[in-house]
């Protein structure tokens, strides 16, 4: 069986808004209307769970590992736990191979109660502070990123002997768009060396090599590929000036999903080729050795395995004429499409309709002007109170982004496979909205 068959695929016969690279892998439309992924009824579903509800399909999860795997090779691929990260999906991470980038002592908590493998854990960030320094200490993590020159002494006064790490640099400008707030030393200024220089003499610190950082959402191969003739040019130049031979060179993520059928998604195959090519005619002309090349992706590994279902509660006409359908959750469940612009797509599930469809907006419930989690939606036009709304593209930066405005509970986060639904991370109670607050007589 080949990989692409190890796993449910979308029937040809789907409806557009139900795009095969928006929509989980193992989803399927059933009788009388109803959505199926993984095997699972989302109307049985929302019934048992309530509603709004996180979902992830695990096959599709542990699909995606496979792609990148499949096309990086073993050692190769960390996944970026701050998509999305439960003890359950950190041991579908762990099973399926693939390393993890944990940007807190939180992260590694969680991480730790999966059971998974310290010497694979990569501890990242611009402000780590003294308790994530700590905790990865203590744990054994097997890789620190510096990000900063101070961050060097730091490192040198309190890491293990030994301390694996890598520096982050940054090779060129910003990709499109706002003022550049990466952190990691510029090559263009000559901190990046200072930065190599200050490294290697620290014998307690062993620089493995580089990690980068090119921005989100990138579908542009060209953007990595000037990356990547930075970097060997950097490393050819350590070499030469501090006789530094670097053994990996992280790419990071920032891969291209698709949250609707309009949007590009990414070519990981041909990427993948793509950047091997330039890396080999690089090292061939500055003649250097191959480091491992490595990438990071987050979102793009569990975006798409992702849905949120919500129950309509209300529908009105807007003074334009077209209908906004409010939910029963909003910003505090889906806040990409307030902070990161995300234009996710949505289908009504459970019921059949035959009438006309009609643009519609989807709003939350919090009364603000950014509360908007579908901007534009084709619905049928009897779309009413009660009925089930699935959106698509949610497994990434939902869960993790969940807040309790308006102390609103967060949802639960329920993981889908062979016709099964398992709890993740349980439905926030209102016990739990009070349990941190010092005034409540119960709190502990």
């Amino acid at each position: 069986m080949t990989l692409a068959e190890s796993i449910p695929t979308l029937r040809a016969s789907l409806p557009p808004s139900l795009h095969r690279d928006v929509w989980p892998a193992g989803t399927h439309w059933a009788s009388h209307g109803d959505l199926t992924v993984a095997g699972v009824g989302l109307t049985g579903l929302a019934a048992a769970h309530g509603t709004p509800a996180y979902v992830v399909d695990e096959a599709d999860v542990r699909l995606r590992c496979r792609q990148y795997l499949a096309a990086f090779g073993a050692g190769r691929v960390a996944y970026t736990a701050k998509a999305l990260l439960s003890v359950g999906v950190a041991r579908w991470i762990a099973e399926e191979g693939l390393d993890l980038y944990v940007g807190s002592a939180g992260e590694l908590h969680v991480a730790q109660a999966a059971g998974f493998p310290m010497d694979r854990i990569v501890l990242y960030g611009s402000a780590k502070t003294p308790d994530d320094l700590h905790a990865a200490y203590t744990a054994g993590v097997g890789t620190i990123v510096v990000e900063s020159l101070s961050e060097i002494t730091r490192l040198a006064a309190t890491a293990p002997p030994g301390q694996r790490v890598l520096l982050r640099v940054l090779a060129g400008p910003e990709p499109a768009g706002g003022l550049d707030h990466r952190f990691g030393p510029r090559i263009g200024t000559g901190e990046a060396e200072t930065a190599v220089a200050r490294i290697a003499g620290q014998p307690g610190l062993r620089l493995a090599g580089f990690d980068c950082s090119v921005g989100h959402q990138v579908s542009r191969f060209s953007v990595y590929e000037r990356e990547v003739r930075r970097i060997v040019e950097f490393c050819a130049a350590m070499h030469a000036r501090h006789g530094i031979d670097v053994t990996q060179v992280n790419l990071g993520g920032g891969h291209a999903v698709a949250y609707s059928g309009a949007d590009l998604g990414f070519a990981l195959d041909a990427f993948a080729g793509r950047i091997r090519a330039v890396l080999h005619l690089e090292l061939d002309r500055h003649r250097i050795t191959e480091p491992a090349l490595t990438v990071s992706p987050g979102r793009a590994i569990v975006s798409r395995a992702g849905l949120t279902l919500y129950r309509i509660m209300s529908v009105i006409r807007g003074q334009d004429g077209r209908r906004v359908v409010a939910v029963d959750g909003g910003m505090t469940d889906c806040p990409t499409a307030a902070l990161c612009g995300c234009a996710h797509t949505a289908a009504l599930i459970g019921r059949s309709s035959l009438a006309d469809p009609e643009p519609a907006t989807v709003v939350g419930r919090h009364n603000d002007a950014d509360d908007v989690v579908v901007p534009t939606l084709l619905l049928p036009a009897d779309v009413h109170p009660g009925d089930l709304l699935a959106v698509a593209g949610t497994g990434a930066y939902h869960h993790c982004r969940a807040s309790n405005y308006h102390q609103v509970a967060r949802p639960p986060l329920l993981a889908v496979a062979d016709g099964q639904t398992r709890t993740l991370v349980r439905r926030e109670s209102l016990t739990d909205l009070l349990s941190r607050d010092a005034d409540h007589p119960r709190a502990g």
